[in-house]
């Protein structure tokens, strides 16, 4: 009997071991003055964290050091009962950049229509089939959506499936009475336009960038310094399509937010003729940043 149970305890140290796919933390700021105890807010973090990291979202196994690192910061702006909150949800993930220790950004965008209530003592639930609440639909849109992006960057549109999930997320919370889900709210800097976007034909350059400037371009920047920039430069020049056809939109903004100091970092070494072609190109296709193309541009 020992034997096996020595043989079993051997197996299992040896097999592979399967987590999660996120690994994400939780910041809850507050405003001066909140009705509610902080310990409540503890609550809340921990809630979320739990609801993000312990569950299961994909088909996929995902190793531990697999697993996504990402954030979101849940900026409280108003208390507006005992249990309902409005506030701005800042959510970031970024991805390993092949033999190096550096973490290459993937999403970065601040999403102002989050109000949700929050029942202390009780588990977050959340299914595919139906729009429960406000907060189990929004944070199971981003996490379908983290995971959609990264697998982007690791296979020409491979995270289609976690993507048409947050379209399915989307359609079920058309009846919410929460912003930020419907087509016909002011201005398109929402979760519909968001993910409506992203599954066009009109937006796949955006995608396509995703996978080429990642993992044929960060990931081989160790082994072939130019030809890896090159290959980044041509996936960023394709923005451009998108540009013509909807300039300043809000998922071309969400790129950007993520990527445009990592390309000022990149590209501000570079001989004048190079820096200056992607200096031109993110002036056009990311206006919001000129300032920071300009110093690029000049060494800065």
């Amino acid at each position: 009997m020992k034997i096996v149970f020595s043989i079993l305890l051997t197996i299992a140290a040896w097999a592979p071991v399967y987590a999660q796919e996120l690994n994400c933390t939780v910041n809850v700021l507050l405003p001066q003055q909140v009705n509610s105890p902080p310990s409540l807010f503890e609550t809340m973090e921990k809630s979320i964290e739990d609801f993000m990291n312990t569950r299961k979202w994909t088909k996929d196994n995902y190793s531990t050091e697999e697993r996504i690192d990402c954030s979101m910061q849940i900026t409280i702006e108003q208390q507006l009962d005992a249990r309902t909150f409005k506030a701005a949800l800042q959510v970031s993930s970024s991805r390993p950049v092949y033999n190096s220790d550096y973490k290459s950004p993937v999403l970065n965008l601040n999403d102002r229509d989050f109000q949700f209530t929050f029942q202390e003592n009780t588990l977050i639930q959340w299914g595919l089939d139906q729009h429960r609440d406000n907060l189990s639909s929004t944070l199971a849109f981003y996490a379908h959506l983290i995971i959609g992006l990264d697998s982007d960057t690791f296979s020409m549109e491979g995270g289609t499936e976690q993507l048409l999930i947050c379209q399915t997320i989307v359609s079920n919370a058309q009846s919410a009475a929460e912003t930020g889900w419907q087509s016909g709210q002011k201005g398109q800097q929402n979760r519909y336009h968001l993910i409506d976007n992203l599954l066009t034909q009109t937006f796949k350059p955006i995608r396509e960038c995703l996978y080429r400037y990642h993992r044929h371009g960060m990931d081989k920047l160790y082994l072939d310094a130019a030809g890896a920039r090159t290959i980044m430069s041509e996936s960023l020049m394709g923005l451009k399509n998108v540009h013509k056809i909807k300039p300043s939109s809000y998922n071309m903004q969400v790129f950007f937010y993520a990527k445009s100091d990592e390309i000022v970092n990149i590209y501000k070494p570079t001989k004048p003729e190079e820096k200056q072609a992607i200096v031109d190109l993110c002036k056009l296709v990311d206006p919001g940043n000129i300032t920071k193309y300009d110093k690029m541009a000049q060494g800065q």
